[in-house]
């Protein structure tokens, strides 16, 4: 039983924890020098702006930086006697009504209601209301208070600055490592996924478009790149930082941070209802997205078919079928987040700021307030800080069941049954193939080939010549091993096929395909397939060989012109030329024509047989025969019909005998003539 794709694609993030870690602990230093900007702010207001109201006390000297002048008498507030003994006289009282200083020569309340009216001050508290003379300040008589605070607010203010600038420098490094370990991690996902699709046996690429496969490479990995790059970045991040508010709350109020915590448990009932929606949204995107990959490169490689038969208006049809379903899902998927993302997020952080008000306005706020500006500061901005993480996980929902999706996809083609590349080298077989009572099936059930048995020694031209379904390609796919025999055995050089790997047993094998296809790049690259073990004089060589340099040295650019994709702008004799080049420089012990001249004019056909018999000097050879005119020569030839080999022999053993060969090469001769 699989893993789920959480836990797997938690254990692709392990591979590269070393980064992450860093990372992390980069982003919590951040984060608490960030967090610290509140506590400075609080202590601004409480310690140095609002810290000049309260008691001040007389002492006899000016002697250090924090003594305040007025009346011609030296005084130092309370909470900065460092020594009892140093006060002289009786505590005088700074008080704040209005925009309005007061002194009052007397130890007064500082809770409470405040009224002035000219030089007297009413303070009312919960023991009851007192009025005391005081002394209106000036703007003159108050600025000497403040003067003491200015140096440590700006030190402050320096720090905070100090504070914000390194913790810059560590968000840098979060970001970078955060990121160049996404990268790592989808790259090797990616490699993994390319690297599998090498050793899935061939059915299952028979089975799914191409653009399927593409998808899954790459949109689907697309998908995850943006989880681990940004949507793992961003949660993490927000869920260090709300747990640093957390943290900084409980230090300011125990009980208050208590009542916050109450958004974790709503946060998390949204994330499960947000999955199970999004879940069944996203597979039919994803699945859709899949389709019209499919249906695109479809069009494309068929367009001038669609053109020919004016099926261009039909296929659109079935293209607006599949974007409609995408439509019509991404739609569900914008409506869900829509509706519950914003709402979501503004509904707690009003909720919050409720509960806020009433805890504060029902305990603390009023006569016997003990709370102070600063403390209230402080806890709005953590608050309204709190908040900014929410929204950014609430916002990172969509992306992240993208992924998640993508993920489960992109482990469904991991998991599908595959073998280990094996390339090491084998010595090179000198060609002699025997099948030995084989029989086939593709589906396991219904047999293509029953029973089939020959020997083909070192150095033979074989052909296979049959009507279409007898089971000659069907011969060729076994013998590269595309697929493997349910009965029988296939063997070169008395070693039996499986004992070797796949690629063992096509390192020393070259085939030529009745409709060759070349890679985009150059003609040379694509007969040395960028092997550095065949030289550029090899290629070219080989080239020459085949007779193909009659059309190459014409081009522009020789041997260096440019192929596009499929080799279109090359006639179909030229890429089959380029494709026997190909085969020759890579010298194999088996060599495999299928049907190698079956769509070749006339004239191009003399110069291909001449490729040809180069190309089969020294090799045992296979050749899939549509035109019997073309193996003649070959040293033995199978006539296949139904899956069963009728007849065998060379050409002329087989017209003598008169049978299902004799049948065929007269039907050929027979157009031939009714031509002419």
């Amino acid at each position: 039983m699989q893993s789920s794709t959480e836990k797997r694609l938690f254990q692709y993030a392990l591979q590269y924890k070393k980064g992450i870690l860093i990372g992390l602990f980069c982003l919590m230093i951040a984060v608490s020098l960030e967090l610290a900007g509140p506590f400075i702010a609080k202590k601004v207001i409480d310690d140095h702006i609002l810290g000049v109201e309260g008691y001040w006390h007389e002492v006899a000297h000016n002697h250090d930086n924090q003594t305040v002048v007025y009346h011609n008498r030296f005084y130092k507030r309370a909470d900065r006697l460092t020594d009892p003994d140093e006060a002289i006289a009786e505590t005088m009282t700074l008080l704040q009504i209005g925009t309005t200083y007061y002194v009052i020569d007397e130890r007064t309340p500082l809770e409470g209601e405040r009224t002035a009216d000219e030089n007297e001050v009413t303070v009312t508290t919960s023991a009851g209301t007192e009025i005391y003379e005081a002394e209106k300040l000036s703007l003159s008589d108050v600025y000497p208070f403040f003067q003491p605070e200015q140096g440590p607010i700006i030190l402050l203010l320096v720090l905070y600055m100090v504070l914000l600038l390194i913790a810059g420098f560590f968000q840098f490094f979060k970001t970078f490592l955060l990121q160049k370990s996404a990268n790592q991690i989808v790259k090797k996902m990616r490699n993994d996924l390319f690297a599998h699709t090498q050793r899935i046996p061939i059915n299952y690429f028979v089975d799914q478009p191409a653009g399927t496969i593409v998808s899954r490479i790459t949109n689907d990995t697309e998908a995850i790149r943006d989880l681990y790059e940004r949507v793992l970045s961003i949660i993490v991040t927000s869920i260090v930082y709300m747990g640093g508010i957390f943290v900084a709350l409980f230090i300011l109020d125990a009980k208050l941070a208590a009542l916050c915590l109450l958004i974790i448990p709503l946060l998390f009932a949204w994330m499960k209802a947000y999955k199970y929606f999004g879940t069944k949204y996203n597979k039919v995107i994803r699945a859709t997205i899949s389709q019209i990959n499919g249906n695109i490169n479809e069009s494309i490689q068929g367009m001038p078919v669609i053109q020919a038969f004016n099926r261009q208006q039909k296929t659109k049809e079935e293209f607006e079928v599949l974007n409609e379903r995408n439509f019509t899902y991404q739609k569900k998927l914008i409506q869900l987040s829509a509706l519950t993302s914003y709402n979501l997020v503004t509904v707690i952080r009003n909720l919050t700021f409720v509960g806020f008000i009433w805890y504060f306005g029902s305990s603390s706020i009023g006569l016997a307030s003990v709370i102070s500006i600063g403390m209230l500061y402080a806890i709005v901005d953590y608050i309204t800080r709190l908040f900014e993480p929410v929204t950014d996980i609430v916002n990172q929902l969509p992306l992240l069941e993208q992924a998640r999706v993508a993920g489960g996809r992109v482990f469904e083609l991991l998991d599908r049954d595959g073998e280990n590349v094996n390339n090491e080298k084998v010595t090179k077989y000198r060609g002699e193939v025997v099948f030995d009572h084989v029989s086939f099936a593709y589906n396991d059930e219904d047999y293509v080939l029953k029973d089939i048995s020959f020997h083909i020694k070192e150095g033979q031209t074989a052909a296979f010549v049959g009507h279409t379904g007898s089971g000659k390609s069907s011969i060729m796919n076994l013998l590269f091993r595309f697929y493997d025999a349910q009965k029988g055995t296939i063997l070169i050089d008395g070693h039996h096929t499986k004992e070797w790997s796949r690629q063992q047993v096509r390192s020393h094998m070259g085939i030529v395909l009745q409709d060759p296809f070349l890679f985009s790049g150059t003609i040379l690259s694509n007969v040395t397939m960028n092997d550095g073990k065949i030289t550029r004089k090899a290629a070219i060589s080989a080239l020459k060989a085949v007779g193909a340099d009659g059309f190459i040295e014409k081009l522009p650019n020789s041997y260096d012109e440019v192929v596009t994709e499929g080799g279109a702008t090359f006639s179909l004799g030229e890429r089959q030329l380029i494709s026997f080049a190909r085969a020759l420089a890579f010298d194999p012990a088996i060599l495999i024509l299928d049907e190698a001249t079956a769509n070749i004019d006339t004239e191009t056909e003399n110069i291909i047989q001449e490729a040809l018999e180069v190309l089969k000097e020294g090799r045992t050879t296979l050749v899939i025969a549509h035109r019997l005119s073309t193996i003649q020569q070959a040293d033995m030839i199978f006539v296949l019909d139904r899956g069963t080999i009728k007849e065998q022999g060379n050409h002329d053993k087989l017209i003598k005998e008169r049978g299902l060969y004799y049948q065929m090469y007269q039907m050929q001769q027979g157009k031939v003539k009714a031509v002419v």
